[in-house]
């Protein structure tokens, strides 16, 4: 009898235990599926500035490539301007169109190089919203399988 009753009383230690263990296993996955429930939120409160940085960086290069024409029309103004001051020979009007050519020069390698670094910008920003992205298809890959093991459970 002694040897009946310790097995029974090791097997149902053991079940215990393992009911015990059940019932941790299926706390930690309802909490595993709150924070993938979180997680999923917050990198979707991510994506949405990431679009609006990107939306605004492509209406910065809009106003810089703007910026870029009309700064070349003001070059061939400006050429032609000095084209005709060499024609007037009047140094004093000479001088001005090379300066004022000198200018505008200056600003459009200046709005070139902001346009370029919109450009950055843009892709950067590209960057860190593909990033987002792929962080909700896996919060939600997440949270699909550990919803999928609570329900086998």
């Amino acid at each position: 009898m002694e040897k009946h009753s310790g097995w029974l009383v090791r097997t149902l230690a053991v079940a215990a235990a393992g009911i015990s263990v059940g019932l941790l296993a299926t706390t930690v996955s309802a909490q595993e599926i709150r924070n993938d429930v979180q997680d999923l939120r917050q990198d979707r409160r991510d994506v949405r500035p990431d679009s609006r940085e990107i939306r605004g960086d492509r209406r910065e290069l809009r106003g810089d490539t703007r910026e870029i024409r009309g700064d070349r029309r003001g070059l061939q103004g400006d050429r032609q301007d000095l084209r005709d001051a060499y024609k007037s020979g009047d140094p004093n009007a000479v001088r001005g169109a090379r300066q004022d050519l000198r200018g505008d020069r200056r600003d459009l390698r200046g709005d070139v190089r902001d346009r370029r670094q919109d450009g950055r910008d843009l892709r950067q920003d590209k960057r860190d919203r593909r990033q987002d992205v792929r962080d909700v298809r896996h919060d939600r890959r997440d949270l699909r399988r550990d919803v999928a093991d609570k329900k086998g459970k």
